[in-house]
């Protein structure tokens, strides 16, 4: 897989990979406008997986590249395999971007606690649990839904790479 900065003519494949049948339970979803401005934002970078045919198969979407305290943020990833290695595949080259292009000391994340499938690549990874925020997303359907927070420092990727 190879990973590239995402540009304007990915939005489809972006808006195609979060409405994959019951993703929206998982990663969430956003319209072509707010796609579109985060796009052009550049506290916002997002990034695409493409197989050697440059089929689309992933999506990332990172904020706070430029935070003082090193913190940046994993807003949104989705595949269109799960289950086939592409997500683990994906997140290691966007690990190794965050860590080699930004300041980033911790990359972080949420994900809902009932996404176990999500957990597992994460700590495969070697994220660890750094919370839960009880209660914290309130989904288009009007229910709240518990967020786990997840992290991995700098340190922790560089011994992974050694």
């Amino acid at each position: 897989m190879k990973l590239r900065r995402a540009e304007p003519r990915d939005i489809d494949s972006i808006l195609r990979l979060e409405r994959l049948p019951g993703y929206e339970a998982l990663v969430g979803r956003s319209e072509r406008p707010v796609h579109e401005a985060q796009l052009a934002d550049p506290g916002f970078a997002y990034f695409v997986g493409e197989t050697g045919d440059g089929e689309i198969v992933a999506f990332a979407m990172l904020r706070d590249l430029a935070n003082p305290h090193g913190n940046v943020y994993l807003q949104r990833v989705a595949v269109a395999h799960p289950g086939r290695g592409e997500g683990g595949s994906f997140l290691a080259l966007l690990l190794d971007w965050a860590f080699a292009n930004t300041r980033a000391h911790r990359f972080h994340l949420d994900c809902f606690d009932s996404n176990l499938r999500a957990q597992r690549a994460y700590a495969r990874l070697g994220f660890t649990r750094d919370g839960v925020l009880r209660e914290a997303y309130l989904d288009r359907e009007g229910r709240r839904r518990t967020l786990v927070l997840m992290a991995l420092l700098r340190p922790e990727w560089a011994l992974r790479r050694s």
